[in-house]
C-alpha cells in the first residue's frame, strides 16, 4: 500500500495532539435554520465514540460535517490538532485518505462484485497492479468474514452482509479512524450483535480510532467508550461520556430516559 503523506501543520497545543478528533464550537445550519450550534468535545485514540440522540436531531448531519460532507456555519473541526475545515483542499484530500466511512445503506454498486467494490479505491488511489489489489481485496473481504465471497454482487448476499463488504471497502486505504452511520439499521438483532462484535474486534486488532452514528441501545452499550448526546430540543449537546455512566449517574432527565429505553429487555439480554 501505498503510504500517504502526513499534513505538515503543526498540532496547535498539546492538548490538542491527544484527540484524534476535536470539535470546536461547531455550529450546524441549513441557511437561517440552525440544526445544532456551540458542539465542543473530543475524540480519543482507539475510542468507539458514539454520536447519539433522538431521530431528527443533527447526528448523521454531524457526521457529514466531520468528513467535510457539509461545511459548518461555525467553528472548526481538527485532526490530530491540524484544522480540517480550514485546511486548503490537497491537505484535505490527504486527511480524508486517512479516514473510511461506511454508509447507511453500504452503498455497494450493484454491479460490481465484493472484490470489484472493496478494489475501487485502491485503483483511483494507489499505485498497485491489478494482482496486489486483487488481494488486499480479498484480505479485506476476509477480515469481515467474506472469504469466498469476493465475486458475489450485493444482490446475493445478506443485508448483514452488505454491510460489511461496505466496511471492508471503508477499509481498503488502511483508514485510521473509521465512520459509521446506523451501522444496525435494517439488520435483525443476531446480524445487529455480529457487527458490534467485528467494530470491537477491528478497534483492538488495528487500533483504529470509531465514530458511530446510533440510537440502537444494544450497540451503545455493547461497544461505546465515550459518546456525545445531542438535544433537538435546546439544538445542543447536553451530555459527554461513557453511555453507562450517563446512564446511571447523568443530572439530566432526558438523558437518562433516552438510555433507560426497554431497560429490562437489555438486562434480560446481557
Amino acid at each position: 500500500m501505498d503510504a500517504t503523506p502526513t499534513p505538515t501543520t503543526k498540532p496547535t497545543n498539546g492538548a490538542a495532539a491527544e484527540a484524534r478528533i476535536e470539535v470546536r464550537d461547531l455550529t450546524m445550519a441549513f441557511g437561517s435554520f440552525v440544526l445544532m450550534h456551540d458542539l465542543n468535545f473530543t475524540v480519543k485514540p482507539q475510542d468507539i465514540f458514539i454520536i447519539m440522540g433522538a431521530s431528527g436531531c443533527g447526528k448523521s448531519t454531524l457526521l457529514r460535517h466531520l468528513i467535510g460532507l457539509l461545511e459548518p456555519a461555525k467553528g472548526e473541526v481538527l485532526y490530530d490538532g491540524v484544522s480540517f475545515t480550514s485546511a486548503p483542499p490537497e491537505e484535505r484530500e490527504q486527511m480524508l485518505r486517512r479516514l473510511g466511512i461506511l454508509y447507511q445503506s453500504g452503498a455497494l454498486f450493484s454491479s460490481m462484485t465484493l472484490a470489484e467494490n472493496v478494489s475501487l479505491p485502491l485503483c483511483e488511489f494507489t499505485q498497485l497492479k491489478e494482482d496486489e489489489i486483487r488481494e488486499v481485496a480479498a484480505l479485506k473481504l476476509a477480515l469481515v468474514g467474506l472469504k469466498g465471497f469476493e465475486d458475489f454482487y450485493p444482490a446475493q448476499i445478506s443485508g448483514g452482509m452488505q454491510k460489511r463488504a461496505g466496511l471492508a471497502r471503508a477499509m481498503a486505504l488502511d483508514p485510521d479512524i473509521l465512520f459509521f452511520d446506523e451501522p444496525s439499521a435494517g439488520l435483525d438483532p443476531i446480524s445487529s450483535h455480529l457487527l458490534d462484535d467485528l467494530i470491537l474486534q477491528l478497534r483492538d486488532s488495528l487500533g483504529a480510532t470509531i465514530v458511530v452514528v446510533t440510537h440502537e441501545l444494544a450497540s451503545i452499550f455493547a461497544i461505546a467508550t465515550d459518546s456525545v448526546f445531542l438535544d433537538a430540543e435546546t439544538k445542543t449537546m447536553i451530555a459527554q461520556g461513557n453511555p453507562r455512566e450517563l446512564r446511571d449517574h447523568s443530572d439530566d432527565v432526558r438523558v437518562r430516559r433516552f438510555l433507560t429505553r426497554g431497560e429490562g429487555e437489555q438486562e434480560a439480554a446481557q
